[in-house]
């Protein structure tokens, strides 16, 4: 899978912190009963991702200056 120019390289514990997230993202989908629609709330999951990107990002630019 080729990576995007935007996303930062990511360091071994940042790849399982975002695996696990998808990972109780992807329980929560499969535990949803599809009767309030198929909507699960996964935004608190979602926030916590960007967060570890939004750090890789912010050491990959100060590792360049």
């Amino acid at each position: 899978m080729a990576r995007r120019e935007d996303e930062p390289r990511l360091t071994a514990g940042e790849k399982l912190r975002v695996a696990g997230l998808v990972a109780r993202m992807a329980k929560r989908g499969i535990a949803d009963d599809r009767m309030a629609g198929g909507r699960v709330h996964q935004g608190d999951l979602e926030r916590r991702v960007e967060r570890i990107l939004d750090g890789a990002r912010r050491r990959e630019a100060k590792k360049r200056t």
